[in-house]
């Protein structure tokens, strides 16, 4: 049976690229999705990046479901604690009710920022996880304590449900409690040194099923790069290395090209910076990355694998994705 494949869209900005420009390149990337036979489309969610547009998931999932046939389109994720869960229960039911069957609710603990802009985003803080889901929870199945403040409101639409949801998870902080609300459970392995199968196993080990899930669903979050040869994939990946590296320097700017990543001299702190998070980044021929993936996806124990793809040049990021489609028969 073939591994089902997702996407996991950051919405890069390169440079040399506009934030206008870079928006439109979403719907292009959902509907190459699509056509190869990708499951889902998710957006993230972050904020104050140059190099990143993807600070609204919901309006990207609205306008990447408004040109789609096929794919699932979601979330990945709604920074809770970011939001009202009242706001959250509202928008992504009407998501759901113009879009039936497939809009995915993606939910994570961290800000995705830093801390002035959560302060100006009026960000409650990870610490108040917890308490906010449950409120989504009660909003959504009414089930407020009879004396609760918000037991009368009314939700709307009403007559809708919330889409399938997801928990994200970077450390398996949140495993436990996706299996325990019989939801989905996605671990952030594009970024994460923290291995994946605990978080599954426990995942798995306490899930209780729902409607939505009548079975538990782990879904491995891993950034990979594909080219026709491994040596192409190499030079493209520098986008990604000199990018990461300047980000956690402190240095903000948009995705650099694999020219001027190549021209670059690296200090020792950026080199060892790349050495420290280039195990998490697969590169390669689509055999390569192809071989690599199975392998990852095994040993966590993954039902689904969704993909973060980060190339300067727009058509080289969508022949990746074409490439890994054709190397996983994703179209037969």
């Amino acid at each position: 049976m073939t591994l089902p494949l997702s996407i996991l869209d950051l919405a890069p900005v390169a440079e040399g690229t506009s934030t206008p420009g870079a928006l439109k390149q979403i719907v292009k990337l959902a509907q190459h999705g699509d056509a190869l036979g990708y499951t889902r489309v998710w957006y993230a969610e972050h904020h104050g990046m140059p190099s990143i547009a993807s600070s609204s998931p919901e309006v990207l999932i609205a306008t990447a479901a408004a040109n789609t046939q096929r794919i699932r389109v979601g979330s990945g994720g709604v920074m809770l604690p970011n939001h009202v869960p009242l706001r959250v229960v509202e928008t992504y039911r009407t998501l759901n009710g113009m879009n039936p069957g497939r809009i995915d609710l993606g939910i994570g603990r961290a800000g995705g920022s830093d801390g002035r802009t959560l302060q100006a985003l009026r960000s409650v803080g990870g610490e108040y996880f917890a308490q906010e889901l449950a409120e989504v929870l009660a909003f959504e199945e009414g089930n407020f304590a009879p004396d609760h403040p918000f037991a009368p409101i009314m939700v709307s639409p009403e007559q809708v449900e919330l889409p399938p949801i997801w928990l994200l998870g970077s450390s398996g902080a949140s495993a436990q409690a996706a299996g325990q609300l019989g939801v989905g459970y996605a671990f952030a392995a594009h970024f994460s040194q923290t291995p994946a199968k605990p978080a599954f196993e426990a995942y798995r080990a306490a899930f209780t099923p729902s409607a939505a899930f009548p079975k538990p669903h782990a879904i491995l979050a891993l950034s990979a790069l594909v080219a026709p040869s491994d040596e192409e994939a190499k030079f493209l990946s520098g986008s990604q290395e000199l990018s990461w590296a300047l980000f956690h320097s402190g240095q903000m700017r948009k995705l650099v090209s694999p020219e001027d990543a190549a021209a670059h001299a690296y200090t020792d702190q950026e080199k060892r910076i790349i050495s420290s998070h280039s195990p998490l980044w697969i590169v390669g021929s689509p055999e390569t990355v192809k071989a690599e993936i199975e392998e990852k996806a095994t040993a966590a124990g993954a039902d689904e694998v969704i993909v973060t793809t980060t190339a300067w040049d727009y058509d080289l990021r969508r022949r990746s994705y074409t490439l890994l489609a054709e190397a996983f028969d994703l179209g037969e």
